[in-house]
C-alpha cells in the first residue's frame, strides 16, 4: 500500500505512522519528496486496513500497489534509480558499456582483455572466475585465484568490475575482491543467493532466466530489494525459444516493457543473447535504440584460443567499431556515454 500526506505533514507526523505499521507486523517504507511524503506497506493489507490510517488528519490517499513486485515497479518509484558502479553511474539518462572475458584465464590473458576495454571507452570488466557450466568436462574456472588476477587488472586500469557468484556461501570471500555481483541465467530464482547478495550494498546486475517470465524477473529483483540492497540493475540476455539459428532469442521487447513497469535500469547481454560475433554490434546498437541503459559485452584480445564462448567474443578492432557504431544510437535515444 502506498500512503500519500498532505503538503503540510511533518517528519513526526511520518514517523507516528510508520511505526504504527512497524508494531502491526507490516514492513513500513519512507521515501521523502520535495513536495510531500510518501509511505509504503508490505504486507497483509486486511491488516493495514485495520490500522485505519485514512482517518488520520495527515493522511491525504491510499493506493493499492497492484503489481507483484512491489518495491521494484514504478507504482512505488515513478523516477528512475541508478546505481553507483566504480566511478560511474549506470541509469540516469547515461548508456554504460561494460565489457571483458567470459572467463578469466589467466594474469596475461585478463590484463590484455582489460586494456581493450580501457582504451576505448569500458566503464567496468566483467569476467568469469567461477564458471556454471552445462558439461561437467568444459572448462569452471579459476576460482579464488581468478577474482585475484581480476582485482589487479581492474586496478591497474581503474575499472570496476563484476563477476558472476554461484553459492550463497561465497558472497563474503568474493567481496573482497570485486565491485559488483552477476547472478547469471541459471541463478535468478536461487532465491537463497537472491538475499544472500540482497544483504550487501554491491551493485547486483541480476540476468533473466533462459525461460523466465518478466514477471519472474522483476519478482526476483524483489527478493533482493526486499533485503535492504537497492542496487540493483536488470539484465535482458535472451530466452530459449524454438529458434535455433542463434543461441538464444534477444527479447528487446522486454527491455522497453521493464522500462515503464519498474524503475530499475536495464542492460542487454547481446553476446549471450546471439552467441554470434557478427550480431554483437548490430544488437548492441539495438538495445541503444530501444531504451537500454547500456550493454554487457565479451571481450577477448584473442577470441580465437579462448577457452570460453569464443565464438560470441569481440577482439580489439570487432570492440572499437562497436564503440564508434554506438554513439549515433546513444544520442538518438537522449542518452549520454557514461
Amino acid at each position: 500500500m502506498i500512503i500519500v500526506l498532505t503538503p503540510n505533514a511533518s517528519e513526526q507526523d511520518a514517523k507516528e505512522i510508520l511505526t504504527k505499521i512497524e508494531a502491526a507486523g507490516l514492513k513500513p517504507l519512507y521515501m521523502p519528496g520535495v513536495e510531500r511524503t510518501v509511505l509504503g506497506a508490505l504486507g497483509d493489507e486486511r491488516v493495514l486496513a485495520s490500522l485505519q490510517l485514512q482517518a488520520n488528519p495527515v493522511v491525504e490517499s491510499l493506493k493499492p500497489i497492484l503489481t507483484s513486485y512491489k518495491q521494484v515497479s514504478r507504482e512505488m518509484q515513478a523516477y528512475d534509480s541508478q546505481v553507483k558502479f566504480g566511478n560511474t553511474t549506470i541509469g540516469g539518462g547515461s548508456f554504460a558499456v561494460i565489457a571483458g572475458p567470459c572467463a578469466i584465464e589467466n594474469q596475461a590473458q585478463i590484463e590484455k582483455s582489460a586494456a581493450i576495454v580501457k582504451k576505448h571507452g569500458g566503464i567496468g570488466l566483467r569476467g568469469g572466475a567461477f564458471k556454471p557450466r552445462t558439461s561437467p568436462y568444459s572448462f569452471q574456472g579459476l576460482e579464488e585465484e581468478g577474482l585475484k588476477l581480476m582485482q589487479q587488472a581492474a586496478q591497474k586500469y581503474d575499472l570496476p568490475s563484476v563477476t558472476e557468484v554461484i553459492d550463497a556461501s561465497h558472497v563474503d570471500m568474493m567481496s573482497q575482491y570485486i565491485d559488483g555481483f552477476q547472478i547469471g541465467a541459471r541463478n535468478m530464482q536461487n532465491f537463497r543467493l537472491l538475499k544472500a547478495v540482497g544483504q550487501t550494498d554491491k551493485p547486483v546486475i541480476l540476468k533473466r532466466g533462459m525461460s523466465a517470465t518478466i514477471e519472474e524477473l522483476l519478482l526476483a529483483a524483489e527478493y533482493i530489494f526486499n533485503e535492504g540492497n537497492k542496487n540493483i540493475v536488470i539484465c535482458e540476455r535472451g530466452i530459449r525459444t524454438f529458434e535455433k539459428a542463434t543461441r538464444n532469442t534477444l527479447d528487446l521487447g522486454a527491455v522497453a516493457y521493464i522500462k515503464t513497469k519498474s524503475h530499475l535500469p536495464v542492460i542487454v547481454d547481446p553476446s549471450h543473447g546471439t552467441g554470434i560475433r557478427e550480431l554483437v554490434s548490430p544488437m548492441a546498437r539495438a538495445a541503444a535504440a530501444c531504451g537500454a541503459d547500456g550493454i554487457i559485452v565479451e571481450v577477448h584480445y584473442d577470441p580465437q584460443v579462448a577457452l570460453s564462448d569464443g565464438m560470441q567474443s569481440l577482439n580489439e578492432n570487432d570492440f572499437e567499431q562497436l564503440m564508434l557504431g554506438l554513439r549515433p544510437f546513444i544520442t538518438a535515444a537522449g542518452k549520454v556515454v557514461a
